[in-house]
Protein backbone atom coordinates (compact mmCIF):
# COMPACT_ATOMS: atom_id res chain seq x y z
CA UNK A 1 0.00 0.00 0.00
CA UNK A 2 1.31 3.46 -0.84
CA UNK A 3 2.07 6.05 1.78
CA UNK A 4 -0.76 8.41 2.67
CA UNK A 5 -0.77 11.80 1.03
CA UNK A 6 0.17 14.46 3.58
CA UNK A 7 -1.88 17.48 4.63
CA UNK A 8 0.66 19.69 2.88
CA UNK A 9 0.18 17.87 -0.43
CA UNK A 10 -3.61 17.91 -0.02
CA UNK A 11 -3.68 21.66 0.59
CA UNK A 12 -1.27 22.23 -2.30
CA UNK A 13 -3.57 20.35 -4.65
CA UNK A 14 -6.73 21.98 -3.33
CA UNK A 15 -5.60 25.60 -3.59
CA UNK A 16 -4.14 25.39 -7.10
CA UNK A 17 -7.22 26.96 -8.63
CA UNK A 18 -6.69 30.03 -6.43
CA UNK A 19 -2.92 30.42 -6.60
CA UNK A 20 -2.27 29.54 -10.25
CA UNK A 21 -1.83 32.60 -12.43
CA UNK A 22 -4.83 31.68 -14.57
CA UNK A 23 -7.35 28.95 -15.22
CA UNK A 24 -5.51 28.24 -18.45
CA UNK A 25 -2.36 27.31 -16.53
CA UNK A 26 -4.30 24.79 -14.47
CA UNK A 27 -5.86 23.34 -17.63
CA UNK A 28 -2.36 22.72 -19.01
CA UNK A 29 -1.54 20.53 -16.01
CA UNK A 30 -4.79 18.64 -15.36
CA UNK A 31 -7.70 17.14 -17.23
CA UNK A 32 -11.17 18.67 -16.88
CA UNK A 33 -12.18 15.82 -14.59
CA UNK A 34 -9.17 16.39 -12.33
CA UNK A 35 -9.91 20.13 -12.13
CA UNK A 36 -13.45 19.30 -10.96
CA UNK A 37 -11.95 17.03 -8.30
CA UNK A 38 -9.64 19.87 -7.20
CA UNK A 39 -12.73 22.00 -6.56
CA UNK A 40 -14.34 19.12 -4.66
CA UNK A 41 -11.20 18.61 -2.56
CA UNK A 42 -11.10 22.29 -1.64
CA UNK A 43 -14.79 22.30 -0.71
CA UNK A 44 -14.31 19.27 1.55
CA UNK A 45 -11.37 20.92 3.30
CA UNK A 46 -13.14 24.26 3.59
CA UNK A 47 -16.36 22.73 4.93
CA UNK A 48 -14.44 20.82 7.61
CA UNK A 49 -12.26 23.73 8.73
CA UNK A 50 -14.70 26.61 8.45
CA UNK A 51 -15.91 27.91 11.80
CA UNK A 52 -13.09 26.29 13.81
CA UNK A 53 -11.56 29.66 14.67
CA UNK A 54 -11.38 33.23 13.41
CA UNK A 55 -7.76 32.65 12.34
CA UNK A 56 -8.72 29.60 10.25
CA UNK A 57 -11.67 31.42 8.68
CA UNK A 58 -9.39 34.32 7.78
CA UNK A 59 -6.86 31.89 6.27
CA UNK A 60 -9.58 30.26 4.15
CA UNK A 61 -10.62 33.65 2.77
CA UNK A 62 -6.99 34.58 2.08
CA UNK A 63 -6.37 31.37 0.16
CA UNK A 64 -9.50 31.83 -1.93
CA UNK A 65 -8.24 35.27 -2.89
CA UNK A 66 -4.89 33.79 -4.02
CA UNK A 67 -2.85 34.71 -0.93
CA UNK A 68 -0.36 31.88 -0.34
CA UNK A 69 0.60 33.20 3.10
CA UNK A 70 -2.27 31.28 4.69
CA UNK A 71 -1.21 27.84 3.44
CA UNK A 72 0.64 26.96 6.67
CA UNK A 73 -2.37 27.75 8.86
CA UNK A 74 -4.68 25.59 6.76
CA UNK A 75 -2.13 22.78 6.49
CA UNK A 76 -1.57 22.61 10.27
CA UNK A 77 -5.30 22.56 11.00
CA UNK A 78 -6.00 20.01 8.28
CA UNK A 79 -3.25 17.77 9.66
CA UNK A 80 -5.08 17.66 13.00
CA UNK A 81 -8.38 16.87 11.26
CA UNK A 82 -6.80 14.02 9.32
CA UNK A 83 -5.50 12.50 12.57
CA UNK A 84 -8.89 12.84 14.27
CA UNK A 85 -11.12 11.52 11.48
CA UNK A 86 -9.98 8.48 9.48
CA UNK A 87 -13.07 8.53 7.26
CA UNK A 88 -12.44 12.14 6.28
CA UNK A 89 -8.76 11.37 5.71
CA UNK A 90 -9.66 8.44 3.45
CA UNK A 91 -12.03 10.64 1.42
CA UNK A 92 -9.35 13.28 0.87
CA UNK A 93 -6.78 10.60 -0.01
CA UNK A 94 -9.16 9.22 -2.64
CA UNK A 95 -9.78 12.66 -4.15
CA UNK A 96 -6.06 13.42 -4.24
CA UNK A 97 -5.32 10.15 -6.04
CA UNK A 98 -8.04 10.93 -8.59
CA UNK A 99 -6.57 14.40 -9.13
CA UNK A 100 -3.06 13.01 -9.55
CA UNK A 101 -4.39 10.44 -12.02
CA UNK A 102 -5.66 13.34 -14.14
CA UNK A 103 -2.31 15.05 -14.54
CA UNK A 104 -1.18 15.91 -18.04
CA UNK A 105 2.51 15.60 -18.77
CA UNK A 106 4.01 16.53 -22.11
CA UNK A 107 7.70 16.39 -22.89
CA UNK A 108 8.99 17.23 -26.34
CA UNK A 109 12.69 16.51 -25.93
CA UNK A 110 14.40 15.44 -22.74
CA UNK A 111 17.99 14.54 -22.04
CA UNK A 112 19.14 14.76 -25.68
CA UNK A 113 22.85 15.01 -26.55
CA UNK A 114 23.89 15.63 -30.13
CA UNK A 115 26.18 17.79 -32.24
CA UNK A 116 23.15 19.66 -33.60
CA UNK A 117 19.46 19.10 -32.88
CA UNK A 118 16.65 20.00 -35.25
CA UNK A 119 13.22 19.29 -33.87
CA UNK A 120 9.64 20.05 -34.80
CA UNK A 121 7.28 18.82 -32.11
CA UNK A 122 3.51 19.26 -31.93
CA UNK A 123 1.58 17.78 -29.03
CA UNK A 124 -2.09 17.91 -28.15
CA UNK A 125 -3.54 16.04 -25.21
CA UNK A 126 -6.84 15.50 -23.44
CA UNK A 127 -8.44 12.70 -21.48
CA UNK A 128 -7.41 10.89 -18.34
CA UNK A 129 -3.79 10.50 -17.25
CA UNK A 130 -2.07 11.68 -20.39
CA UNK A 131 1.68 11.48 -20.69
CA UNK A 132 3.38 12.30 -23.96
CA UNK A 133 7.10 12.09 -24.44
CA UNK A 134 8.56 12.95 -27.82
CA UNK A 135 12.15 11.84 -27.36
CA UNK A 136 14.04 10.96 -24.20
CA UNK A 137 17.62 10.00 -23.42
CA UNK A 138 19.02 10.25 -26.93
CA UNK A 139 22.79 10.33 -27.43
CA UNK A 140 23.73 10.95 -31.05
CA UNK A 141 27.31 11.19 -32.34
CA UNK A 142 26.39 13.61 -35.13
CA UNK A 143 23.20 15.49 -35.86
CA UNK A 144 19.81 14.52 -34.46
CA UNK A 145 16.64 15.37 -36.38
CA UNK A 146 13.23 14.82 -34.82
CA UNK A 147 9.75 15.43 -36.21
CA UNK A 148 7.18 14.36 -33.66
CA UNK A 149 3.44 14.94 -33.90
CA UNK A 150 1.48 13.46 -31.01
CA UNK A 151 -2.25 13.77 -30.56
CA UNK A 152 -4.16 12.08 -27.75
CA UNK A 153 -7.88 12.57 -27.17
Amino acid sequence: MSDPITASILVGLAVQKFVESSAGELAKKFTTEAIAKIAELWQQIKNRLQGKSAKVDEALVKLESGDRSAIDTITKNLDVMLDEDETFAALLQKLAKEINAGQIKQIGLEDVTANRVAAEIKQKASGDRVEQIGARKINAIGDAVFKIDQNVD
